[in-house]
């Protein structure tokens, strides 16, 4: 399914977070990696706190030491520098790897704390608003530090839109490759903790809206233990839940405590305001939530 990675990396060991990921599902998938640098225009001189890669010559010399030290024995692998100074590095990266054939970008969002985050978006979330690849975003642990990544249990939130129902092939995709248990969610809110659009227009009518969420968790209830029943007819490992409440907050917790490591999402891609106001869900689960998150444009399935 997969079988080229691209990884953009930025020279600090806070980008380097997305490594281990790629190396596990590349050696999974018998794929090949591609380290990458954008060599932007008035660069800063730190990044992260680190000297910040200012040059191409620099920077292919850091991508081949980091192929040799990190990137295991007989694994195919590419370093490639975008020379060209960029204006947007977001834009720079789904330009190559469209143009490259890539299938899966894998980045590290560093984080800027949740409200600026929300607010603005990360370099990560950009590229998938601006491609049409899955993206698996990776966190670095409370170290800085690139923590191990294994893929044992797979949560696929879904919420009865049959565009977010997307994300089911590629998941099922990753549990075969990984031999991974798929645990799908469906979680609907409480009349409390409704959002954007929804939470205004219940205003008018909240016991209609109460009685209308209840109806929606039954049918949900039905619909995903039909999806439970094929996964299993199929030879997968699988579990299904109706849970209630703040969708994203319930997913951010439910993956602590059920131990995910790997939370699969389709998305359409809203970042920055325009996510703010429509209550981005991946929006929200990647600004909370350090559990690593295959995001899946919608228009790409």
């Amino acid at each position: 399914m997969f079988t080229h990675i691209l990884v953009p990396l930025d020279g600090s060991s806070l980008a380097e977070a997305a490594l281990p990921a790629a190396v596990y599902l590349a050696g999974r998938f018998g794929a090949r990696v591609t380290l990458f640098h954008v060599v932007e225009r008035d660069a800063p001189s730190e990044v992260h706190g680190q000297p910040h890669l200012k040059n191409a010559r620099d920077a292919a010399a850091y991508l081949e030491n980091l192929s040799r030290r990190v990137v295991p024995q007989g694994m195919p692998v590419d370093c490639h520098v975008h020379e060209n100074h960029a204006e947007d590095v977001a834009e720079s990266i789904a330009a190559h790897a469209e143009e490259l054939r890539h299938d899966l970008v894998i980045m590290c969002s560093h984080g800027r704390g949740q409200a600026l985050h929300l607010f603005l978006g990360s370099i990560a979330q950009k590229v998938i608003a601006r491609g049409a690849l899955p993206v698996l975003i990776t966190h670095p642990d409370d170290r800085g530090n690139a923590p191990e990544f294994n893929c044992n249990n797979i949560l696929v939130p879904l919420d009865g839109n049959p565009d977010h129902a997307q994300a089911l092939p590629i998941s099922k995709g990753v549990a075969r490759a990984c031999e991974a248990a798929l645990h799908l969610a469906v979680v609907i809110p409480r009349f409390a903790t409704l959002s954007g659009e929804s939470k205004v227009s219940s205003r008018m009518l909240p016991a209609t809206a109460t009685r209308m969420l209840e109806i929606e968790s039954q049918d949900a209830e039905k619909a995903i233990q039909a999806e439970l029943a094929s996964l299993r007819e199929q030879g997968f490992s699988a579990s299904a839940h109706v849970l209630r409440g703040d969708p994203a907050k319930i997913i951010v917790t439910a993956a602590v405590e059920a131990r995910i490591d790997l939370i699969v999402l389709a998305t359409h891609g809203k970042t920055g305001m325009e996510a703010f106001w429509a209550g981005s869900v991946a929006n929200k689960i990647c600004s909370q939530s350090k559990v690593p998150l295959l995001l899946i444009p919608v228009s790409n399935c």
